[in-house]
């Protein structure tokens, strides 16, 4: 009985040890001498050509943004549009995610 207990045991301990957790790694790439950093995105389900996006610059996490790639602006919390200024983060974002 202690046998089966024994191999059931180890049975269990290398399913364990098999199982691969989800990775969270951010994509990052350096755009005009910064560091940018994609932390997390998502698609709009409405509109395809928007992607809500928290990333960061050389390291300084930015606050959320909705980026409009067909407008070319960004869209901060408070509801205010932006235009993307040069080099702006947005611009690698729809660069980097257009289909």
């Amino acid at each position: 009985m202690s046998a089966i207990r024994c191999l059931t045991f180890l049975l269990v301990l290398m399913l364990s040890l098999t199982v691969a957790l989800p990775a969270t790694a951010a994509v990052c790439q350096n755009y005009h001498g910064h560091r940018v950093c994609i932390l997390s995105i998502e698609r709009s389900a409405k509109n395809y050509w928007e992607y809500k996006a928290s990333v960061s610059v050389d390291d300084v996490k930015e606050p959320t943004k909705v980026y409009n790639c067909r407008s070319q602006v960004k869209i901060l919390k408070d509801g205010t549009f932006v235009p993307f200024g040069d080099k702006d983060p947005g611009e690698l974002i729809c660069r980097f995610f257009k289909r």
